[in-house]
């Protein structure tokens, strides 16, 4: 895909007027903490003092990882494919949260080595089930990460409303979250790999092994080389669809380990992209910490929270109601007659 151009948000005379607003409200001033920085990015990512959030959705990327025949998952491949059937039946914790807090929730096959057949709520973009082992040859190639990109870019642009949330599921994902953080970040891979759906000790140490010896075998450089050497086709299809969502000046909620993962890379390519998102929480996943530094985000929750899924994203979405509704409907101190702080 044609990697599109993301401008900054910053506009100095709308982050005034925002600034006045949070100030007038009724409170102390900075007494909302992060809420009132949220209020003033959002209304800097719409252009207007008056944000709103308008019909949010959460797109769930299914993907299956070749890395998965080293053993660095504590479950088989086929458990991709029976969560997504979890996902269509309304039963994952995803389906829960999203269905609380009025979140439209979109399952896309990016590239399960499953058959569903023309199923209703499946979006079927199976660019080929599942990618090679990355352990031993790249797990895509160019032309597949640039076309699991572009249909991620494309899903967006038939999407409604102006909040969007990122989710996935796929064995052995994050393995290839790990090898991409470690290419990105320069990071220890000892820093970067984590129990994922559950290694002991042993397992995380063998799993570290795998990434450093495929990191070895690899000569991935640019961003896109390490997402098309390491990724998956449902990271790939967020990186895509991420891109597009900040092209179209929407709010991108991010979750965890492996969605920050798709992230590292399209901050590479357009570091403005970082302007737009709200990082809904802090994984329990080894790494994502480091994750969070390295791009500067600040999470909005902290609840040990290792799923995936977009469960952090559907979490925090009550939160950037919060934000913006504040500043639409709170009182200031003169339309309440209330007294400021003496100077």
């Amino acid at each position: 895909m044609n990697i599109p151009d993301i401008p900054s948000i910053h506009d100095a005379a709308l982050a005034v007027a925002l600034d006045t607003a949070i100030a007038n409200k009724t409170k102390p001033p900075g007494s909302l903490g992060m809420l009132e920085a949220m209020a003033q990015q959002i209304g800097l990512i719409q252009r207007t003092a008056l944000p709103h959030i308008e019909q949010p959705a959460i797109l769930v990327f299914a993907g299956d990882h070749g890395v998965t025949a080293e053993g660095v998952s504590a479950y088989p491949q086929s458990v991709t494919w029976q969560m997504v059937e979890n996902f269509l039946a309304g039963g994952a914790a995803i389906n829960v949260f999203a269905r609380q807090n009025g979140c439209a929730l979109h399952v896309v096959d990016a590239g399960v080595n499953h058959d569903f057949g023309p199923r209703a709520g499946l979006m079927d973009r199976k660019v080929a089930p599942g990618t090679r082992n990355f352990a031993q040859e790249p797990a895509m190639s160019a032309a597949q990460c640039a076309q699991a990109m572009q249909h991620g870019a494309d899903l967006v642009a038939g999407l409604p409303g102006n909040v969007l949330g990122f989710g996935e599921m796929g064995i052995g994902n994050t393995t290839s979250a790990t090898a991409i953080m470690h290419a990105i970040t320069q990071l220890p891979i000892e820093q970067c790999a984590g129990a994922g759906t559950g290694l002991d000790t042993d397992g995380i140490l063998h799993k570290q092994t795998v990434v450093k010896q495929a990191v070895a075998r690899h000569a991935a450089q640019t961003p896109l080389q390490i997402l098309a050497t390491f990724g998956g086709f449902e990271i790939a299809m967020m990186a895509g669809a991420m891109l597009a969502a900040a092209e179209r000046r929407m709010v991108l909620l991010i979750d965890g380990f492996i969605v920050t993962s798709a992230l590292l890379v399209v901050a590479r390519l357009q570091p403005a992209i970082l302007d737009y998102c709200v990082f809904s929480h802090c994984s329990d996943e080894h790494g994502h910490r480091q994750m969070l530094a390295h791009l500067g985000g600040r999470p909005l929750l902290q609840l040990g929270l290792r799923l995936g899924e977009g469960t952090g994203s559907a979490l925090a979405l009550p939160l950037l109601h919060g934000a913006v509704n504040f500043l639409r409907e709170m009182a200031t101190f003169d339309s309440a007659a209330v007294s400021q702080k003496s100077s």
